[in-house]
């Protein structure tokens, strides 16, 4: 960190501390060459990642638009919200630790299905039938059957 008062580029930090409720980090640094203290702050950089839409269009990815997705499929199941935000967080990691900036909405769904089928079926079946836009029965029961030879295993 370059000095504010001689410009040299190297200091110390003597102390560190979190402010905004964790958001940034304070912290206290002594040049090493004139020995004089200033403070800086430090901000975790978060790079937005885009969701391309099946029509192509882009949005900025919204962990809302997902939770309301997740809990209208666990509509009077028992599914706690802490759960369902729980699989919102571990798919918006995923997206996070991805080197794609942009991301097929697919994708998202996709995660969103293995995560749901292992919380409740019932809840995946729902949210499944949306994501995949099940033209008639017979694509339901198919869907269906392969939950059941999946159980059978």
């Amino acid at each position: 960190m370059k000095c504010p008062y001689c410009g040299y580029g190297e200091s110390k930090v003597i102390d560190s501390r979190p402010t905004d409720e964790g958001e940034r980090i304070r912290r206290r640094r002594e040049c090493l060459k004139c020995s004089k203290r200033f403070t800086t702050y430090e901000v975790i950089e978060t790079v937005p990642v885009v969701v391309v839409k099946k029509d192509k269009s882009r949005e900025a990815f919204d962990r809302n638009k997902l939770l309301n997705g997740l809990l209208r499929a666990c509509e009077k199941r028992p599914v706690s919200i802490e759960t369902l935000e729980h699989i919102v967080d571990e798919i918006e990691t995923l997206l996070q630790n991805s080197l794609d900036r942009e991301v097929p909405s697919h994708m998202i769904g996709t995660y969103a299905m293995e995560k749901l089928k292992s919380v409740d079926e019932v809840a995946y079946v729902r949210f499944a039938s949306v994501y995949r836009q099940f033209k008639d029965i017979n694509t339901f029961m198919e869907e269906l059957n392969k939950i059941k030879a999946e159980r059978g295993k």
